[in-house]
């Protein structure tokens, strides 16, 4: 079974189906992912996907297949499915190091609201998967693990900060994956590894047990090789949450509703997207010109499946209105020190006796803008910054009415994964990395990035999907049109 074709590039669906079926069981698919990782991730390839593998996985497994042997049904929506985890998630009893060495002996009392969850709905934790030390940066350079590589070339970034996630379900270490965003962490990875990467609305996924960076952005969130198992990982972990003030009840989704949204098969000639010029990066970048290419393909692409294009649509000032909704500097210190001051068993009670520690991965440049950041929260500056995402995201929804579009459409990342040479070398900054990630997350909308292909040299490129609040069902029946028209999906061969 180690080398059977038919467990690459699973789907939670043909899971279902051969667990009911007898063809397949919970512990088998269990063994072959923990196969795979013990090959490719220190070892092999050496992905550095994986912190932690779940010792309890396989027991975990063993008693979904016992339930489904006695009860003859399937224990919830991802019944058995074994999922990768980002390091930034609480979970009880195993090691949760938020990408930092000095947490490499943390494990916490309780599971944070989404790992319950998804055990709620039958999940597996197979596996913590790597990030930045504490979530703050677009890559993956963490104290804990170094560098996470990409699958399809690896020498490059595979992505940050959910680069674990990201990276090991590219890579077939896991079935599905949960990363975090908050300016672009779900979907900058899920780009650079030609994977679905949704970003929800704030609020549908409870935070509690995450580490925060800027409160009012963070969110959890699917990865996923199809937009199926995008819709089905979705179903299993959004919901109200009494400990997390952002949540509420989703308005129309329970049990497998995002999943069943799929089964409408709206067309792609029903959809109308707008192209936001503003989002694509110089030509004359040898960085940017083959991701423009790529989008620009698409959208030719899409034009001539039947799908109604708007191009050269603009966001007068973007960089200003960037800049004016950014709050990391002001918001994450504070954000941090509250999370780690409520955690009796942490090695460290704030963020500057973590940032005086040194010991965190040196490219993480944004630790020292953090630290330079107030100790407490201006609340003026607070209120400032709030009233400015407002008015971007009713800048943005306005656009969407006014040209009568379903969506915008534009570059998810505006260059090609960097190398990690490119990294040492200070080519990028985590406050001046060209992503379009940051749009959608200041803005408070939902995203979705979905593959558009690969470069010349076998890199993948995504495109972003912004649509407006709560449009969660909608972008995933567009981009699983998508899907079945195009079959971009391509595995990395290792």
């Amino acid at each position: 079974m180690d080398n059977d074709p038919a467990l690459h590039e699973l789907t939670i669906d043909g899971f279902h189906g051969a667990l009911r079926s007898g063809e397949l069981t919970a512990v088998q698919l269990v063994d072959w992912y923990l196969d795979r990782i013990a090959k490719h991730n220190s070892s092999g390839a050496q992905i550095q996907a994986v912190v932690t593998v779940n010792p309890r996985a396989r027991d975990d497994a063993a008693a979904l297949d016992e339930y489904l042997a006695t009860a003859g049904r399937l224990s919830g929506a991802l019944h058995g499915v074994p999922v990768l985890v980002k390091d930034q998630v609480e979970t009880a009893g195993l090691r949760t190091t938020f990408g930092s060495i000095l947490f490499e002996d943390y494990v916490p009392q309780r599971d944070a609201t989404l790992v319950t969850n998804l055990k709620d709905s039958g999940a597996v934790i197979l596996a913590k998967t790597s990030l930045c030390d504490f979530a703050a940066g677009w890559f993956s350079s963490s104290s804990m693990t170094d560098h996470t590589k990409n699958p399809y070339s690896l020498e490059r970034e595979a992505g940050g900060s959910s680069a674990g996630t990201a990276a090991g379900v590219a890579a077939n270490f896991g079935l599905t994956g949960i990363g975090e965003d908050t300016g672009g962490s779900i979907r900058i990875p899920a780009s650079f590894n030609n994977l679905f990467g949704l970003r929800v609305t704030t609020g549908l996924i409870s935070r509690t047990g995450l580490s925060p960076l800027v409160h009012y952005q963070d969110t959890p969130g699917p990865i996923g090789r199809t937009v199926a198992d995008v819709a089905r990982t979705l179903d299993g972990i959004v919901g109200y949450d009494p400990e997390d003030v952002f949540t509420f009840p989703p308005a129309q989704m329970s049990g497998d509703g995002y999943a069943r949204s799929l089964d409408a098969g709206v067309p792609l000639n029903r959809w109308r997207v707008g192209v936001l010029e503003s989002g694509f990066g110089s030509d004359l970048n040898p960085d940017m010109e083959p991701v423009n290419g790529l989008v620009r393909t698409a959208v030719r692409r899409l034009d001539g499946l039947g799908v109604s294009v708007t191009p050269g649509l603009q966001i007068p000032d973007l960089d200003r209105w960037i800049s004016d909704t950014a709050g990391y500097i002001q918001q994450s210190k504070s954000d941090i020190t509250g999370f780690l001051a409520g955690r009796p068993g942490a090695p460290v009670a704030s963020f500057m006796e973590l940032y005086d520690s040194r010991r965190f991965h040196p490219l993480n440049d944004l630790f020292h803008g953090i630290a330079g950041g107030p100790e407490e929260i201006d609340q003026a500056e607070y209120r400032r910054i709030r009233r400015s995402q407002e008015d971007l995201q009713a800048l943005i929804v306005g656009m969407l009415a006014d040209q009568e579009v379903d969506f915008l459409v534009y570059p998810t990342v505006q260059v090609i994964p960097p190398t990690r040479d490119e990294l040492a070398a200070a080519k990028y900054e985590c406050l001046t990395f060209p992503t379009n990630t940051v749009i959608a997350a200041q803005a408070g909308l939902p995203a979705l990035t979905i593959p558009v292909g690969f470069t010349d040299d076998g890199l993948p490129v995504g495109m972003e999907l912004l649509g407006a609040p709560f449009s969660e069902s909608r972008l995933l029946q567009f981009a699983h049109a998508w899907e079945k028209s195009t079959a971009l999906r391509r595995a990395p061969t290792l």
